[in-house]
């Protein structure tokens, strides 16, 4: 698909120049950083736009492709383009960094400058990891995310924001390097760094098994997978509304995506052999981390927490290796990251006039801010699934795909759906229909600077519950083809035992 422009470029490199540009506005003209924010990062949404109405669905190739030689002598390019796969969390990324802007207006208070810099750059690093097919050039994007999203948490952050940056760097970090150590020996096996060219290469069994694991270390970090996921809660917890916004609806998502777009088409022996463990895991993930939202008293932890759990139904949705489990959870994840998004900053809204997270310091809220009760029910009863909203349908695919990827599997993630409505429900009454707090009985009530974002995700939150074809029709193709590698790659024994061939 060609328009007639850079489009990936100007979507990556955009919001990093804004955020360039403004360095140079002084410090003390907050309201023009502000305003300046808010105009790089709606521009960029407003660029994207073409990704939506122009992408050709009846296609697997990539799209938008830009390629132009970088470092020639190492075989480095720079290579962009999108498939069905990555197109939508491009367009996701570009509508969540608009509303984080906007959340952001006044509970941010220090280094206000400073703080909206790092958010466009954020940006343009996910777009760029979304983006990149070469392995150097992904692999930049992908380190680059950890600084801006560091000094998030660690500068603009709670009491204990130094220990969550901490940890959240060196726990990302590390699995990093592993992926790092993967893609020296992938180059040093093809001699390319083109991602598209490595998947059509075939690797022996017992080097995808070592790969598989290097990668893992970086993926299921970012997930984060059980056991790997303590950093999350605690990240969360510390972070400003954006940077938890941030983590929620895009960072964690790319530790799927890296599953999708690396580990099963560069690895398919080892991910088909490596599946029933990695859908294990994904089990537990989904009733641990249900289960533990139950023993929690901060706000913004159990909703943490609850990421772990739904992270869970990505996984196995991804791992059950068929069309309706992996449509499942791509569609998850963009649904996880509009919803739990949503409750992030239903929870910003409140923390920014109480300056608490603490479950009981709240009650009777429904009858002080009515309105807000009222978005806040409608994303509860999208995170656990209600039919007609956007929840239902993909926890319903992945849960279809899980049972016919292992009975057993599908049996107890659905019961992950019952534990989901346990605590929210739980905390819902707890929050809304208890007693007033004095603390609360004054409270203000909602703005509409406040009320747009919510709005706005709410849209989706239909739009996918009653017609999720519109978005499930982008990923078909793409899900399909990359299946049938999988399969050919798996089942085709004789070319793994031979190293590097041509086909795939």
């Amino acid at each position: 698909m060609e328009i007639g422009y850079p489009l990936l470029s100007t979507l990556i490199f955009l919001p990093i120049f804004g955020g360039l540009l403004m360095l140079l506005i002084g410090r003390n003209q907050e309201g023009v950083v502000k305003w300046a924010a808010l105009f790089f990062s709606t521009l960029n949404l407003v660029l994207s736009l073409p990704l939506f109405s122009e992408f050709d669905k009846s296609t697997y190739m990539m799209q938008f492709v830009e390629r132009k030689p970088w470092i020639p002598d190492w075989g480095i390019e720079y290579y962009v383009g999108v498939d069905g796969i990555s197109v939508l969390f491009v367009l996701l990324s570009t509508l969540i960094t608009v509303l984080c802007v906007l959340i952001s207006w006044n509970s941010i208070k220090t280094k206000v400058k400073e703080f909206y810099v790092a958010l466009l750059l954020i940006e343009g690093a996910m777009i760029g990891v979304f983006c990149s097919l070469d392995f150097f050039l992904f692999y930049i994007f992908w380190e680059a995310m950890l600084i801006p999203m560091y000094l998030m948490i660690g500068v603009w952050g709670g009491p204990r924001r130094v220990y969550a940056a901490i940890k959240f760097f060196l726990y990302t970090l590390v699995g990093s390097v592993l992926m790092l150590v993967g893609i020296v020996v992938l180059y040093l096996k093809a001699g390319t760094f083109n991602i598209l060219d490595l998947s059509q290469a075939s690797l022996p069994l017992n080097l995808q098994m070592w790969l598989f694991w290097a990668f893992f270390a970086a993926f299921a970090v970012k997930v984060p997978m059980f056991p790997v996921h303590t950093w999350l809660p605690d990240a969360h917890t510390e972070a400003p509304t954006a940077g938890s916004v941030v983590l929620a609806a895009i960072l964690i998502k790319m530790g799927a995506y890296g599953f999708l777009r690396f580990s099963l088409p560069l690895f398919p022996e080892a991910a088909k052999a490596m599946a029933p463990v990695m859908i294990g895991l994904s089990v537990v993930a989904i009733i641990y981390g249900g289960l533990v939202c139950f023993a929690q008293t901060d706000l913004k932890r159990l909703i943490a927490y609850s990421s772990v759990s739904h992270m869970g139904f990505v996984t196995l949705g991804i791992f059950a290796l068929n069309p309706q489990g992996m449509e499942g959870g791509i569609l998850y994840m963009i649904n996880h990251g509009i919803v739990t998004g949503a409750l992030f900053l239903c929870v910003g809204i409140v923390y920014d006039r109480t300056h608490s997270r603490e479950i009981a310091d709240y009650g009777g809220l429904a009858s002080v801010m009515p309105v807000y009760a009222g978005f806040f029910m409608l994303f509860t009863l999208a995170s656990i699934g209600l039919p007609g909203l956007n929840g239902f349908v993909s926890e319903f695919l992945v849960i279809l795909g899980g049972f016919k990827a292992k009975k057993l599997a599908g049996v107890l993630a659905a019961t992950g759906i019952i534990i989901g409505a346990g605590y929210m429900l739980w905390l819902y009454q707890r929050v809304f229909f208890t007693g007033v707090n004095d603390n609360i009985a004054r409270i203000e009530p909602m703005g509409l600077r406040e009320a747009l974002p919510l709005l706005l995700l709410s849209v989706f939150v239909f739009w996918i519950g009653v017609h999720p074809d519109t978005f499930l029709g982008f990923m078909h193709e793409s899900v399909n083809h990359l299946l049938e590698g999988v399969n050919y790659g798996a089942s085709d024994t004789m070319m793994a035992v031979k190293g590097l061939t041509g086909g795939y």
